[in-house]
């Protein structure tokens, strides 16, 4: 199973001032029991090749990710889902 390494302070912040903390907390659990849980949404981004990754916290926020060795993952950033 993969495990979420430890995020960068300013990651932290943005959770903290955007008040995801909550879902941040589900979401991580749910990604490390099971990374392709429907509620997810888990999917590869464009440019396939770069192979950064996100998850759903919520219907507005996605967690960006890529994966290290040995199923470590790495939160990169938390950013809006829809940009307007």
């Amino acid at each position: 199973m993969p495990v979420i390494a430890v995020l960068r302070n300013d990651i932290k912040k943005y959770i903290k001032s955007h008040e995801l903390s909550k879902k941040w907390e589900k979401a991580k659990k749910l990604f490390e029991n099971d990374p392709s849980h429907p509620s997810l949404n888990t999917e590869l981004l464009e440019p396939k090749h770069r192979l950064i990754y996100s998850f759903r916290i919520d219907r507005k926020y996605r967690a960006l990710f890529i994966c290290l060795p040995e199923d470590k993952i790495e939160i990169i950033t938390i950013t809006k889902h829809y940009r307007k």
